[in-house]
């Protein structure tokens, strides 16, 4: 039988994924009642700018107090959809401490308090919900925290950025160079007008923090995220990778050690070969793939981002925020049991392509043989082409560590011959 009293949602921000989530919570208010067991009613809405027109909300439910809002004692769900840092933390703090759960999508604030939120969370016996902070629409977070919660999950790596795979796609695609792609990005409407934390990895770093937290059952924040940008990647390197049969991602890559005693995460451009399912990943939209020991190899795809894909996200949380609500119940908190160190990029393996303008002249290949053998790094294939004196030298090594190929580098450019080092970038997914 379904309850008449309605719960009380309070929504924070109502810009794309927020007037989505209002929208949404009105056109489908019976829906939502049948599958909740109650009626939900929106009950405020905090806002900076109150003389803004929005379309389907009442204006008598805006306020720019979102202090007061949160702190009211009948609010059931609080939504949080205003990103950043302060005053989110703040509201969603209050919001515990006067008796409401929360329903996130605020990525950076998860990545660096998401410990601290879980812990004010279980003091108040509420919960903290967060599907729509890591990829869009796609449902990742409840599998693999409660799908997943009884196997081990050894790798997270994926495309969890839409602006730099549109990017990236347009470069491979078209042949067009970063900033022209990055320029149709922006027309689009893909990127910001400021999209440094998308192309520098800010975005991704965040989205990886989280996955691997939740995959790993450690606390990893935002600064044990290794981060590099995608801004260097050329024409050119899209050229070598598909000589290799490859295409460039933006990936984000959560990985358990061989021994297990310990885990790393990272956001970086790498080549991935055509036949790895990541490699056909299109446009704006997100992949992520997962592997286990016992479920094994799984990718989870779908828009990463955009109002109606995110809100999506945000009311299948609120859904399930508010059955637990009723039930008297509360859904997991954080599982940083394992506590696993987590190792600095230094000593992550993987393979290498090096990409190096040198003198066309006999001898070099030797020379530049024998300091990737003096620094341990093993060589799989070595093209060069040379014209009128100069020449490229493309090594591409097999798995080593960072910390030793950045030794060979350094090694590399004190050589005569070398005249510089044009590219370096690593190959997953093999």
């Amino acid at each position: 039988m379904m309850r008449t009293r309605p719960l009380k949602v309070a929504l924070l921000g109502c810009g794309v994924v927020g007037s989505e989530v209002a929208r949404i919570m009105t056109t489908h208010a019976d829906d939502l009642a049948a599958r909740i067991g109650a009626p939900v009613e929106l009950a405020g809405v905090a806002v900076r700018r109150p003389s803004r027109v929005r379309e389907g909300i009442d204006p008598a439910l805006v306020t720019t107090d979102a202090t007061a809002l949160v702190k009211r004692g009948d609010i059931d769900v609080v939504v949080e959809v205003i990103g950043g840092i302060e005053p989110a933390r703040s509201l969603i703090t209050s919001a515990f401490e006067h008796g409401a759960s929360v329903v996130s999508a605020n990525k950076a604030l998860l990545a660096q308090d998401g410990a601290a939120l879980h812990a004010a969370a279980g003091e108040h016996g509420r919960d903290l919900y967060y599907e729509a902070a890591v990829a869009g629409a796609i449902p990742l977070i409840r599998p693999l925290r409660e799908s997943l919660a009884g196997d081990k999950i050894n790798r997270v790596m994926g495309i969890v950025n839409g602006t730099t795979n549109f990017i990236l796609d347009k470069m491979d695609s078209t042949g067009a160079g970063y900033q022209e792609a990055l320029d149709e990005a922006t027309a689009l409407g893909y990127a910001e007008a400021d999209p440094t934390a998308d192309v520098e990895g800010f975005d991704a770093a965040a989205k990886a923090a989280i996955l691997a937290g939740i995959a790993f059952h450690t606390r990893v924040r935002l600064d044990d995220v290794y981060r590099e940008g995608m801004t260097e990647v050329t024409a050119a390197d899209f050229a070598s990778a598909k000589e290799m049969g490859c295409t460039i991602k933006l990936l984000a890559i959560c990985e358990r050690a061989a021994d297990g005693g310990s885990v790393t995460a990272r956001v970086h451009p790498a080549m991935i070969p055509l036949s790895h399912p990541l490699a056909s990943v299109r446009g704006a939209y997100n992949a992520v793939f997962v592997e286990s020991d016992a479920a094994g190899q799984l990718m989870f795809y779908g828009p990463g981002a955009g109002g109606a894909p995110t809100a999506s996200a945000v009311l299948g949380d609120l859904v399930a925020v508010c059955r637990n609500r009723l039930s008297g119940a509360t859904g997991p908190g954080e599982s940083a049991y394992a506590a696993l160190p987590v190792s600095p990029m230094g000593e992550v393996v993987t393979r290498y392509h090096i990409s190096l303008d040198v003198a066309d002249k006999p001898g070099v290949l030797a020379q530049v043989a024998t300091v990737f053998a003096e620094h341990g790094v093993s060589i799989d294939t070595v093209r060069q082409q040379g014209k009128d004196g100069e020449a490229s030298l493309v090594v591409v090594t097999h798995r080593a560590s960072d910390a030793s190929l950045t030794g060979t580098v350094e090694a590399l450019r004190k050589l005569d011959t070398v005249r510089g080092v044009a590219s370096i970038m690593r190959v997953e997914g093999e």
